[in-house]
């Protein structure tokens, strides 16, 4: 196989969470001479990062135009443009590309279908072709493993994991569930990977090779970690001439010293929440930097509770919207994260040996969660029966991360985490064993 002349066509879910990992993916293969395709709606392809103009002749953006569906509001192309409930109509428009995709695949032929958890019809359409399809999971290797059986992701009926801890998992139990769409979100899941030739896992054997083995058990087929896929490191002259007000502010703390609050582009964070984080950060009398996404319908006045930003002047800031994360994770007066538990973030944090202050929200972030709980590194907040949390719990964990005694083994294997996060040739070299794979397998 001749990689220059091997054509690869990627079709992520249509969250950010999944779009920019693929996208990374899509890169990278490039870099190594792959000719990849990335498919997505019109929208998306818009508000993704830039491609290097290096990698424009082995890169392609090509569009993919959905249908309306009753309920879903017009120009709402990925999960950031919905609320969560709407999710399920996402899904329905997403079914509706089943024939615009197989035009494309008669128009462009690839040899090789890279495809995300959602589009169950995918392998149907691939053979038709002739074309083999590959799911690549953004999802750890844990989690998957704790979803099970492609069979069981396929019934209707709950199978839930005696050994897992009810308060944790709760967020993934409707899996089997059919929803607005007519599909559960097991029953695609189960179809991809029952129709896929092998599995493709954005991790490594260095930090999951338990359950990189477990799901191959499991799916009995090749599954290929395909690295943490981390972010490229900041070269020195722009971490030096960074003259933002983050950094400016960041520059004036002591080193680990403040700690990172973000909880990604995905969550809208309800204002009661935000007002109760706001005010365990206040009590914690840590500094922070908080990353802070404005709900849909909230005034800015009403953002933060009344006085907030005044009694914190000289202990925090706040950057509503879009901000530079990596380079807020890498600056050395970060000591902590406090986040959603989003794999995305986790790695970029462990990419700098940062320990972790986990508030898991949605979906899969329960799992992952707990998977670094087990290693580690990091602490899960207490919860009330609800789920809720308290401004004095989050703030007392806080402390525990940044301060007290019993984090220093935490903070210490945080930081040996470097080793495996930030080994960018280790990384690489699944991406090399991945292109070995398909030179190997090709029919």
């Amino acid at each position: 196989m001749e990689a220059e002349n091997y054509h690869i066509m990627m079709f992520p879910w249509l969250a950010f969470g999944h779009m920019l990992p693929y996208l990374e993916l899509s890169r990278r293969l490039a870099a190594k001479g792959m000719l990849v395709s990335y498919v997505s709606t019109p929208r998306n392809l818009q508000r993704l990062p830039p491609i290097p103009s290096c990698l424009e002749a082995k890169l392609k953006l090509l569009e993919i135009q959905m249908q309306p569906v009753d309920g879903l509001p017009e120009n709402c192309e990925a999960t950031v443009d919905i609320q969560e409930e709407q999710t399920p109509l996402l899904k329905k428009a997403h079914d509706t590309l089943a024939e615009p995709f197989e035009n494309l695949l008669q128009k462009w032929k690839p040899d090789l279908i890279i495809v995300d958890f959602a589009a169950y019809w995918i392998p149907r359409v691939a053979a038709k072709f002739g074309i083999r399809t590959v799911f690549f999971s953004v999802y750890t290797a844990a989690t998957l493993a704790f979803l099970g059986l492609p069979a069981d992701l396929k019934s209707v009926k709950a199978h839930p994991n005696p050994d897992t801890d009810t308060d944790t998992d709760t967020r993934m139990r409707n899996t089997h569930i059919p929803d607005a769409s007519g599909v559960s979100s097991g029953q695609r899941l189960g179809r991809i990977v029952e129709g896929c030739s092998f599995v493709l896992v954005r991790s490594c054997e260095e930090f999951e090779g338990k359950y990189l083995h477990q799901i191959q058990q499991l799916y009995q087929k090749p599954v290929l970690p395909i690295g943490l896929l981390p972010p490229n490191p900041i070269p020195e002259e722009n971490k030096s001439s960074c003259s933002t007000t983050p950094c400016q502010w960041l520059d004036g703390q002591k080193p680990k010293s403040v700690l990172f609050v973000g909880f990604g582009s995905e969550y809208k964070m309800p204002l009661q929440q935000i007002h109760e984080l706001a005010f365990s950060l206040e009590l914690s009398r840590i500094a922070f930097i908080w990353i802070l996404r404005k709900p849909l319908g909230v005034e800015s006045s009403d953002l933060l509770p009344h006085g907030f930003t005044t009694r914190t002047h000289s202990q925090g800031v706040v950057l509503l919207g879009w901000a530079a994360q990596q380079q807020i994770l890498a600056h050395p007066a970060i000591g902590g994260c406090l986040y959603h538990s989003g794999w995305g973030t986790t790695v970029e944090s462990l990419s700098h040996g940062h320990p972790l202050l986990l508030l898991p929200m949605v979906s899969d972030q329960g799992l992952t969660a707990k998977l670094l709980v087990e290693k580690q590194l990091g602490y899960e907040v207490p919860r009330n029966a609800d789920g809720s949390f308290t401004r004095d719990m989050l703030a007392q964990s806080i402390r525990r991360l940044l301060l007290q005694q019993d984090g220093n083994k935490l903070r210490f294997k945080a930081a040996q985490m470097q080793t495996v996060f930030r080994n960018h040739a280790t990384q690489d070299n699944y991406i090399n064993k991945f292109i070995h794979h398909l030179k190997n397998t090709m029919v």
